[in-house]
């Protein structure tokens, strides 16, 4: 499968190098230069299965079959502003979360979330929330404390869920459906808390969410 991901920050290089170790090709999609140049020298060396690694420019088309955006939630606005069209009818993964500007609560409509208010502005896009309450290093290992790192993930679309399912799967992950993308409230909150945790229980970004039954 071929992924488009924009941004190149450090949830790129996670869910990149998961990709491509499993034999998906990656395109960043990137504004600046010198941080890709490094997440792109990663991603090669993870990459296994004649998976490829390539760049494009911000604006350019976007031709892959799930897109995942990899970026700051202020950077969403113009996300939607630039790609509204080309995001009509792919699978749309949002990976943000919509934090203030103290990292203490969240800066979205308390009856809504970052993944609602990106897909109000592209009507046509198959919004899924999934991979906000992961970290970057935990992606890289995909397993934490012995137990595979679950994602959890939100929509509307049940065919988009599917894809992105099968897709987490194939990349040695386990995917749980929280249900439809309202849900993303709740996972986002999920997310400030694991953020928080990390401060007092001094557990440096490498932990993770585990649903266990």
């Amino acid at each position: 499968m071929n992924i488009i991901i924009i941004g190149t920050g450090n949830m790129a290089r996670g869910i990149g190098t998961r990709l491509v170790a499993n034999g998906h090709s990656v395109t960043l999609v990137s504004r600046t230069p010198q941080p890709t140049a490094e997440t792109v020298t990663a991603l090669k060396a993870a990459a296994k299965k004649g998976a490829s690694v390539q760049v494009m420019g911000w604006g350019s088309p976007l031709a892959g079959d799930v897109v995942f955006l990899s970026v700051p939630y202020s950077a969403m606005a113009g996300i939607a502003q630039q790609y509204k069209a080309q995001l009509a009818g792919k699978v749309v993964v949002d990976l943000t979360n919509p934090l203030n500007s103290t990292y203490d609560a969240l800066a979205t409509p308390p009856d809504s979330s970052g993944a609602e208010e990106f897909a109000k502005l592209v009507p046509g896009a198959r919004v899924i929330k999934a991979f906000n309450t992961v970290f970057a290093s935990t992606l890289v290992t995909g397993v934490v404390g012995g137990q595979v790192v679950d994602v959890f993930l939100a929509g509307d679309d049940a065919d988009a869920k599917k894809t992105l399912s099968g897709l987490i799967e194939d990349i040695k992950l386990r995917p749980i459906d929280t249900g439809p993308l309202h849900r993303a409230r709740q996972l986002e909150h999920l997310a400030l808390l694991g953020i928080t945790l990390q401060f007092t229980q001094g557990t440096q970004f490498a932990s993770a969410w585990k649903f266990l039954a």
